[in-house]
């Protein structure tokens, strides 16, 4: 069962309402509990196990460090004034090696489940000759959203630590906390402050939360059937079999897999946060009109909202702030200016956050690259700023010029479309040759010749796909000028209204790839 299934929109979402609004509000959260659990037992079955393990265990870590703080707090208060200090460092030495603990157990699961395969190849491929033993690989079945839920255990627990929330004292909260259903496949990553407030109220269904949440889900449907479905097709054949095209149909390839993986994304967050909203449940946005960025930092703040939020939070920032930063600023300012401090501080802070995006995302070389491309041209924008700035000043261009700023996102885009070639190639030598025939073997001659209409796609799918990234180009735009499309329509006459929320969930019904020649797209970012 998937969220763009019928399955899931007319049988379990009902169900599940249903069942929500009919029992009393204090057992309201125990209605989504059950129903979260039963959805992540129809998609992984027995591997439920692995859920319910990390929630007793991150619920006892946060409980312990509660404990903690409470010892330290109660010994503080009958310590002398000379004693406190050396009290706090050790309740803080304490709770740090229960954080480590914590956070090292559930790595080393999700890094025994996604990565002992890939470490065991590498090694075997580089010292199978030299090593007294084998290493064989091992069949792994690994559950459905496990770099999603352990993101969201780990920040719970550094939470706890920092002291931003209070541990969960109830299990059943920190349950539905990491297995809230609209959430457990895909995101977003939510820290427990994002969500607690709504979580757990209980609110009764209304008529505004449903309608929204209902259109927002059809949004979701449109972007994922119509658009993302159909390009999966043409893209599936170029990447599969890119020895057989010419550079301009790898370009075209890799333009329409940024299509489809952005459509298919960011439909499914609108299906999971769309659910959320029929409950009044409040889940955070994880894109903001991506193609409208104007470099690859501003792509990142856009993209993947929460996954960027998350390693901000819990290692940029630690990292920035550790001792050993600390002091390469105070010798970089001392003997090599500021300039070169700031830019290494920038480096030391920013190479975990992108070899951990790219490992997160899955164990393939090409991830790995995929991570180390944007960690290089992040750092570079940096590097060439203050440069930048003064070519403009010079030359009295404005930072806000029409012209620059079209020139920055179409730079913008070209590094996207790069990026996302590589992501989707079947490993990084695929990717190395498709990117090398985009200026080797560049004939436009194959965009007229008919080889794109032999990508398993017909006139009709093409004019579906083309009319479908137009809407929605047109929703971004005005999402982009601040206007909440949603509440735009409501303030509309009931007439218009309806006609347009007729007009999307007619257009999913009809316009959808179904059918022969059609199979069911897995959705991407389950399978990280």
């Amino acid at each position: 069962m998937t969220y763009e299934s019928l399955v899931y929109g007319f049988v379990f979402l009902p169900l599940c309402l249903a069942a929500y609004q009919i029992v009393p509000q204090r057992w309201r959260r125990r209605v989504l509990l059950v129903f979260s659990y039963l959805f992540f037992w129809l998609i992984s079955r027995n591997l439920i196990v692995y859920l319910l393990g990390t929630t007793v265990f991150v619920h006892c870590i946060g409980i312990w460090l509660e404990w903690l703080k409470a010892e330290q707090k109660t010994e503080l208060a009958s310590a002398d004034r000379s004693e406190k200090k050396k009290i706090k460092g050790i309740y803080q030495q304490k709770s740090r090696r229960v954080l480590a603990f914590g956070v090292l157990a559930l790595l080393g699961i999700l890094a025994y489940l996604k990565y002992y395969n890939f470490f065991v190849s590498n090694v075997t491929g580089i010292l199978g000759n030299v090593l007294p033993f084998t290493l064989e690989q091992k069949k792994i079945l690994m559950p459905i959203g496990i770099s999603f839920y352990t993101l969201q255990a780990i920040g719970y627990m550094a939470d706890v630590y920092w002291g931003k929330i209070r541990a969960e004292g109830k299990l059943e909260k920190t349950a539905l906390f990491l297995a809230f259903f609209p959430q457990i496949m895909e995101g977003p990553i939510c820290r427990y402050s994002d969500t607690s407030d709504t979580l757990y109220e209980g609110r009764p269904l209304n008529m505004d939360n449903l309608t929204s949440g209902y259109i927002r889900i059809f949004w979701g449907l449109f972007k994922k059937k119509v658009i993302a479905d159909r390009l999966a097709i043409a893209v599936g054949m170029i990447f599969s079999n890119y020895t057989s095209y010419s550079g301009v149909v790898i370009a075209a390839g890799a333009i329409a897999y940024t299509i489809q993986l952005y459509m298919e994304f960011s439909g499914c967050m609108d299906i999971i946060i769309g659910s959320g909203e029929l409950f009044g449940i409040r889940l955070p946005e994880n894109f903001r009109q991506p193609f409208c960025a104007q470099s690859a930092a501003e792509f990142w703040r856009r993209w993947h909202i929460s996954l960027g939020t998350w390693f901000k939070t819990y290692i940029f920032y630690p990292v920035s702030m550790s001792s050993p930063v600390k002091k390469w600023n105070q010798y970089g300012r001392k003997h090599l200016g500021k300039y070169i401090t700031m830019l290494g501080t920038s480096a030391i802070a920013l190479f975990p956050v992108w070899i951990c995006n790219g490992l997160w995302h899955g164990a393939r070389w090409s991830y790995i690259f995929y991570g180390m491309y944007y960690f290089t041209l992040i750092l570079l924008g940096i590097a060439v700023e203050p440069v930048r700035d003064r070519i403009l000043n010079a030359f009295h261009i404005s930072d806000r010029s029409v012209w620059l700023k079209f020139v920055r996102t179409a730079k913008t885009w070209v590094i996207i479309f790069t990026g996302e070639l590589f992501f989707r190639a079947d490993g990084l030598r695929a990717g190395i040759s498709m990117f090398r025939s985009i200026f080797t073997d560049f004939d436009l001659n194959a965009l007229t010749d008919g080889s794109l209409f032999n990508l398993g796609l017909g006139r009709a799918d093409m004019i579906a796909i083309a009319a479908g990234c137009v809407v929605v180009a047109v929703v971004g735009s005005v999402k982009e000028r601040g206007t909440d499309v949603r509440k735009s329509l409501f303030r509309r006459p009931v007439f218009v209204r309806w006609a347009l929320c007729y007009a999307l969930m007619l257009a999913v019904i009809v316009v959808s790839a179904y059918g022969d020649g059609y199979q069911t797209i897995d959705m991407i970012y389950a399978g990280f």
